[in-house]
């Protein structure tokens, strides 16, 4: 008080002076009535809520809430059946509070928690029999509701039907019987292969997990509830089924599906020239040394230099891996890029 008479005595304004040392005037004239100096209260001062739980009232909230009828139950749902009974013990923000205070928020029902999913690594081939892809379709029959079902095995890389077969029932012991034709026909090691494939019952059957395992062929399955995990399976039945020389149709028995799928295969490891291939046949993809795919627009290089004109066309494919006789590998998921057997 006494830095404050002396500024006012030097010509200062009171309440200027109580402004600058934190204190209003009526603090200031309360301090003087009292005739002694007092602790400032404001520093000392404990505020404790009015209608704050007691340590009896505490335990009776984390009581209830462990009890068998609402131990699997969250706060949100204990409230409003307390509150039908005619029962009020404290709101759902208290019931939350007290649960997080005493470690007890977490998953209370007795089913497991959520686990938290991971993007898998992307697959990718750099070279034929390394990645395989590999589904089952439906094959419609004259019987409405009765269906044929294929078994297509396919290699990636090189979109080359490796595997193929027809059967009246989806049974991984018939998906591994035809896993172990292809794995002799196209002498696969072990360790070479990726078979990757969706969540459905044959793909994880005990009996072709087991052949897969002998055979030294690593599984791949799709995410859960992921729909476009195994697009390329997907795009080989589309373009099989919607072919316009040959389209699908019902089958009277299944040599007659079998037939069909059969001339089908053929043209499409033959004869189909893909897009993704630079238009060229399966055999001369899967079976060429990667320094001699060259995309078409070299072709039309090439024709046009004959020419004589004067104006190249520049391949949007001429990449300096290519150029030292390497190329764009196939991938799968489309993640992140990484070498089959690489960790890095």
């Amino acid at each position: 008080m006494r830095w404050i008479d002396d500024a006012v005595a030097a010509g200062a304004r009171r309440r200027a002076a109580c402004s600058l040392l934190g204190v209003s005037t009526r603090t200031l004239e309360r301090w003087r009535g009292a005739g002694t100096l007092r602790e400032d209260g404001r520093c000392t001062r404990v505020q404790v809520a009015r209608n704050q739980l007691s340590d009896a009232e505490r335990a009776q909230v984390l009581m209830v809430a462990n009890s068998e009828v609402f131990a699997d139950l969250p706060p949100s749902q204990i409230v409003p059946i307390l509150a039908e009974r005619g029962e009020y013990i404290a709101s759902e923000s208290t019931f939350y509070r007290l649960l997080r205070a005493a470690g007890q928020l977490g998953h209370r029902q007795s089913s497991r928690p959520a686990q938290t999913r991971h993007k898998p690594r992307a697959l990718s081939a750099w070279a034929p029999n390394q990645l395989y892809s590999w589904d089952i379709s439906y094959l419609p029959t004259t019987i409405r509701g009765v269906f044929f079902y294929l078994y297509l095995f396919m290699d990636v890389y090189s979109r080359k039907i490796v595997g193929w077969q027809v059967y009246a029932e989806e049974s991984s012991a018939w998906a591994a019987d035809l896993m172990t034709d292809i794995a002799a026909s196209e002498h696969i090691a072990p360790d070479q292969v990726i078979l990757h494939a969706d969540n459905g019952g044959p793909m994880k059957g005990a009996t072709m997990r087991a052949t897969l395992q002998r055979l030294g062929i690593v599984a791949s399955f799709s995410r859960p509830a992921v729909s476009n995990d195994n697009p390329y399976s997907e795009a080989l039945f589309k373009t099989l089924k919607y072919r316009p020389l040959d389209p699908l149709r019902r089958f009277d028995d299944i040599r007659q599906a079998r037939q069909w799928v059969a001339g089908l295969v053929n043209w499409y490891n033959h004869d189909h020239r893909h897009s993704a291939m630079h238009n060229k046949t399966m055999p001369s993809w899967h079976n060429d040394k990667p320094s001699m795919r060259s995309p078409r627009h070299a072709i039309q290089n090439v024709g046009a230099a004959q020419r004589g004109t004067g104006r190249r066309l520049t391949s949007c494919f001429s990449t300096r891996k290519q150029r030292q006789g390497q190329t764009n590998p196939t991938i799968l998921n489309g993640l992140t890029q990484r070498k089959i057997g690489s960790d890095k």
